[in-house]
């Protein structure tokens, strides 16, 4: 399996009891989900606080760090990286950027200050299907309180802002032939100018987080280029406020970095059904559970005899 990138689930993707399978099954994978308890005091292997919303992104960072060291014992070795919103989280750990202990207590914290900015600021988000993005946004430009937040395919855009202004949008994207808009059941306009709050003190919290060198590519969701160690805690600041292009991030390690297979990592397969539409006849495989963890050992090891 050559010229392999890695796609790193975000928050939304999560489900009932992800990763226990794993954890009974994957020494690698026990040693990151038990580093949770050393460094926040969030026993990931008691149901009730795996499925407690407030420990979600926590929880999908650690399933994420745990997947991708039992890979990697396989001798998979990625060309590239790029997470969706706090996807994006877990490719810095995976990439050597972060420290994965830094990274549970910075996340942990980002995962507050949302849920705080989101209390002060009710949201709202919902998925336009079938409408070009351009014509997505020059509609929301157009009305009071409602942005682009995700920018997933090319016939899927995420609005997000407050509740009338989507509801607004939502009226104007109908006349303007979208097939479907999808409500979206979250309280916090992730990716909009609501979550200025968060992304202040996100800014603040970042200055004290060492950054390491990496040597392979991770992709920002907010410029579409690869993360820089000059602009990082920047880009991570502005991730919460601007729109997410990760339609662009997958045609960047396409046509620049020459990917051929792309694994995704986490709990579901939201980004591997992207993939496949944006990227026409790509080999994906995901990983979160022992049964496709195999699939991809399957894979290897048909590789290996050819």
């Amino acid at each position: 399996m050559t010229k392999v990138g890695y796609l790193f689930s975000g928050q939304g993707s999560q489900f009932k009891d992800m990763g226990l399978d794993l954890y009974k099954e994957e020494p690698l994978y026990r040693k990151a989900i038990d580093q949770v308890q050393t460094t926040l005091g969030i026993d990931l292997t008691d149901s009730n606080q795996l499925n407690q919303p407030a420990n979600v992104q926590v929880a999908i960072l650690a399933m994420s760090q745990g997947i991708t060291q039992v890979l990697s014992a396989t001798g998979i070795r990625p060309q590239a990286m790029v997470g969706l919103s706090l996807g994006e989280y877990s490719a810095l750990v995976a990439g050597g950027a972060f420290a994965y202990p830094d990274a549970l207590a910075l996340v942990n914290d980002r995962s507050r200050y949302m849920a705080e900015a989101g209390a002060a600021q009710p949201g709202s988000m919902a998925a336009v299907l079938k409408l070009a993005p351009e014509r997505v946004t020059e509609i929301v430009d157009d009305i009071p309180d409602v942005y682009p937040a995700n920018y997933n395919t090319a016939t899927q855009t995420v609005i997000g802002g407050t509740k009338p202004g989507v509801l607004a949008a939502t009226a104007k994207l109908k006349e303007a032939g979208a097939k479907r808009i999808v409500p979206l059941p979250v309280a916090v306009a992730s990716h909009t100018p609501l979550m200025q709050p968060a992304s202040t003190r996100l800014q603040q919290r970042l200055t004290t987080v060492p950054v390491h060198n990496w040597t392979v590519p991770i992709l920002s969701n907010t410029t579409a280029v690869p993360f820089s160690e000059d602009t990082l805690k920047e880009t991570l600041t502005q991730q919460l406020i601007r729109p997410t292009h990760f339609q662009a991030d997958l045609e960047y390690i396409q046509q620049h970095l020459d990917v051929e297979t792309l694994i995704e990592i986490g709990p579901g397969e939201t980004l591997t059904r992207f993939a496949k539409k944006t990227l026409p006849g790509i080999t994906t495989y995901h990983v979160d559970s022992v049964a496709t963890l195999q699939q991809v050992r399957d894979a290897l090891q048909t590789e290996e005899t050819k």
